[in-house]
């Protein structure tokens, strides 16, 4: 990105010597002045915004008759040529200017003169900031999906591995049931698949155009906003101007979709510091993905997923900062709202990273499969098929099962056995009916086969929602 320079750069825009809006001040902004209002150092990541709205609306201009032909072509050739020079890293981004909008039209005025000032008619900063930051905004959406995605297919070839791998179940972190690491992996599958849906709904309601409101009541220029927002991909013009230079729902929506999808990749990252304790030794990572310690040799530890972890405040702050700033504004701009942008900016860095990281992560991780397998069985995690067994074969109400299992834990954990090896005789004490046909299904791989139902752990059921969204994400 390029550097914001020097402010000693020229601020002027005519041989009076003002500013660009200057026409009704006798003095320049004070130091402090200057310090507080300056944005350039922040908004300048909106410049291909910025471009692809002016360009719009000077193509708009021309259609219209409102610029001549030769006014608009040397427009677009100066606009040209500042693309160029921002992507080369030669344009000279001022302080003097205040925001990338200023900066834009300054530059144009040096390359092209007269005509640049034309560019500007029938619109404000105010819409023109609306329209960049809404296109900023829509493309982080795109982009966030499309690495949703990316973590989406990485999670769905890990658990197409593992669809009958063996671990432990948990509720409160005590083992509870059997599953299978495939069942696991695909609930963050859906998890994901859930934030891809608020980001496309989020873009869906962004999508119209805030160009054409100018400051906050429209034009008095014959304008067309449907040719504008056709040539940047929006739906329709926003339909009230008041509202199209004044709304940032569309930043809170995406900061709240953005927080949900962190809390997610929080949730992973947290399980994977977790299960590469060798307290639970379930996986590992590799080299490239691990730290080590200053002092202590034998450490490898997953900075990677604590970071992504951490990363989450910082996007829920985002949607906090935000909120906090838009609750008081009266319509319909006011200057508040350029601190819309840095905790959108750094929401959407973290978030970028953090999903990439972790795609990293879910790729590269090496499960202790035997390890899973042998933790599957442990804490009496058969008992809920002891008592569905029960009440499948010796229609026993589900809540004297219930107790009758309750009761052959406790006696099972006096005799320091699992449910699997207490004796028959220690069972029928408990309730007369039971069989030796009841061992068939207290073993860690009878309770996830018998799983069948819709979205179960039964391996099955489980390679069939890894082929269903499979489907969906090709």
């Amino acid at each position: 990105m390029p550097q914001t320079s020097d402010p000693a750069s020229p601020e002027t825009d005519g041989p009076k010597g003002q500013t660009l809006w200057g026409g009704r001040f006798n003095a320049k902004p004070s130091e402090i002045m200057q310090a507080i209002n300056v944005s350039i150092g922040v908004d300048q990541r909106l410049w291909e915004q910025d471009l692809r709205g002016s360009r719009a609306h000077c193509r708009m201009l021309a259609a219209t008759g409102i610029l001549t032909g030769s006014d608009a072509q040397a427009i677009l050739s100066g606009l040209d040529t500042i693309e160029a020079e921002i992507r080369e890293g030669r344009f000279p981004f001022r302080d003097a200017f205040e925001d990338i909008h200023m900066n834009v039209e300054a530059r144009l005025s040096e390359l092209i003169g007269e005509p640049s000032g034309r560019l500007h008619t029938a619109r404000s900063r105010n819409d023109q900031v609306a329209t960049d930051f809404r296109l900023w905004v829509r493309d982080a959406c795109d982009r966030t999906i499309e690495q949703l995605q990316g973590l989406q297919r990485a999670l769905l070839a890990r658990a197409a591995d593992h669809a009958a791998d063996l671990m432990p179940g948990f509720t409160h972190l005590q083992p509870a049931q059997p599953v299978t690491l495939g069942h696991h992996l695909m609930a963050y599958v859906e998890m994901f698949g859930r934030d891809v849906s608020r980001f496309a709904d989020a873009r869906a309601r962004m999508n119209e155009n805030p160009l054409g409101a100018a400051a906050l009541a429209g034009s008095p220029f014959p304008i067309n906003r449907h040719a504008t927002a056709a040539e940047l991909g929006f739906d329709r013009p926003m339909g009230n101007s008041l509202d199209a230079v004044s709304d940032r729902d569309f930043a809170l929506e995406t900061l709240a979709a953005a927080s949900i999808c962190a809390g997610h990749l929080s949730r992973l990252a947290e399980e994977i510091v977790i299960w590469m304790t060798p307290q639970f030794g379930f996986v590992t990572l590799p080299d490239d993905l691990t730290t080590g310690s200053s002092i202590m040799p034998q450490k490898r530890n997953p900075d990677a997923a604590e970071l992504v972890r951490a990363k989450a405040g910082r996007v829920m702050g985002a949607f906090v900062a935000l909120s906090t700033v838009m609750k008081g504004l009266p319509l319909a701009y006011s200057k508040d709202m350029q601190e819309d942008k840095p905790p959108v900016f750094q929401a959407f860095d973290a978030l970028d990273l953090a999903t990439g990281a972790m795609t990293a992560m879910v790729a590269a991780l090496i499960p202790n499969t035997e390890r899973m397998r042998v933790a599957a069985g442990s804490g009496f995690s058969t008992a809920t098929d002891l008592a569905d067994w029960l009440v499948r074969e010796l229609n026993l109400p589900f809540r004297k099962a219930h107790h009758v299992t309750g009761h052959a834990v406790k006696r099972a954990e006096g005799l320091g056995v699992d449910l699997s090896q207490l004796p028959l005789a220690e069972l029928q004490a408990l309730e007369p009916g039971i069989t030796s046909e009841v061992y068939k299904v207290l073993t860690p791989e009878a309770s996830c086969a018998s799983r069948q139902s819709f979205g179960g752990t039964a391996p099955e059921q489980v390679r069939a929602r890894i082929a269903e969204w499979k489907s969906r994400l090709s």
